[in-house]
């Protein structure tokens, strides 16, 4: 073997082990298949309707289709299940709910830990709620005029969407600082909660601005507060309830991405650049604009920060109101 020989093989054998431990992200490239895009609700609802419009444009983004794929199921557990037990390189994400920090303090049993689980991608939209009244029922045109109006009336209930609902807690929030007690009443969602409302079974609900908008500017329904920290633009002159006498109230429904935990951060943060891109696309905009719903796109640290926190309080109003599930 010359040594000119000799040389060039050597030199291929140095090259060998940095092929050897290339990671197959950076040779194949991520994602190298369509992304699966659970929502572990039922199709037609917040979540399904977040995943579908965010879908399309975070495919394109990454250059591979993102597929929504229903798993409901135990309040969104199933599949938040489904995702734990997922690979963590990327090709399987989750949009969930409020219900993601609430879950782990009224199910009993869970096979894993939500606080354990996942990593956080982005916090995308918040969905505002508004305390609705019958106005053929209730004379109250104001939050604490209905306080007034409710305290010593014996037999008063509300309805909410569902036990531990984003509906449920705003209301239980609302009662235990109001000092009110009124009867609460589950239904299968909020159509059905509402639909009850205006048949004066009920004489509040807290409402999504997306299903409780319209029923307000046709004069069915009354809205006397919005749950958010600041007005919402589709009511401008409707007060929170912050104002009202209570301040630092703030409990809203909101939509989050997640992906298994162990997800490399590279890739976690291409997800993110593809969520915050399809935040800001024009078509997407304007949709979440008529459901009433407020874009965010926060990155991958804060929304970590901020689920923690949510899950704090949380913790707490489900204690103090003792809410369970059953």
């Amino acid at each position: 073997m010359t040594n000119t020989t000799r040389r060039a093989l050597g030199a291929g054998l140095l090259a060998l082990p940095a092929l050897r431990i290339r990671p197959a992200s950076a040779q194949g490239g991520y994602p190298n298949r369509p992304i699966r895009f659970l929502a572990p609700y039922t199709p037609g609802g917040g979540v399904d309707t977040t995943a579908r419009l965010l879908a399309g444009p975070m495919g394109a983004a990454l250059g591979q289709p993102v597929v929504v794929e229903n798993r409901p199921g135990a309040g969104g557990s199933l599949g938040a299940g489904e995702l734990a037990r997922s690979a963590p390189d990327g090709h399987t994400i989750m949009v969930d709910a409020l219900a993601h920090v609430v879950n782990p303090f009224v199910l009993k049993g869970l096979p894993f830990d939500y606080a354990r689980a996942f990593a956080y991608i982005s916090q995308v939209v918040v969905l505002p709620q508004m305390l609705v009244v019958d106005p053929a029922k209730v004379p109250a045109r104001t939050l604490p005029e209905f306080i007034a109006w409710a305290k010593g009336k014996p037999d008063l209930s509300y309805g909410s969407s569902g036990n531990a609902t984003a509906a449920h807690l705003a209301a239980a929030l609302l009662l235990q600082r109001a000092g009110l007690d009124i009867q609460h009443v589950p239904y299968r969602g909020g159509t059905a909660a509402l639909q009850d409302l205006m048949s004066g079974s009920t004489v509040f609900v807290f409402g999504t601005v997306s299903s409780s908008l319209q029923l307000v500017r046709d004069g069915k329904l009354r809205a006397l507060g919005v749950t958010t920290a600041q007005r919402i633009a589709p009511l401008p002159d409707l007060p929170t309830i912050a104002e009202q006498g209570f301040p630092g109230y703030e409990l809203n429904e909101w939509n989050g991405l997640y992906a298994p935990a162990g997800t490399p951060g590279p890739v976690v943060a291409k997800l993110y650049e593809a969520a915050k891109a399809a935040l800001a696309d024009a078509a997407v905009k304007q949709r979440l604009d008529a459901l009433g719903a407020i874009p965010v796109g926060t990155d991958p640290a804060t929304f970590a920060a901020y689920v923690a926190d949510q899950r704090r309080i949380m913790a707490e109003i489900v204690q103090s109101a003792k809410i369970e599930i059953g």
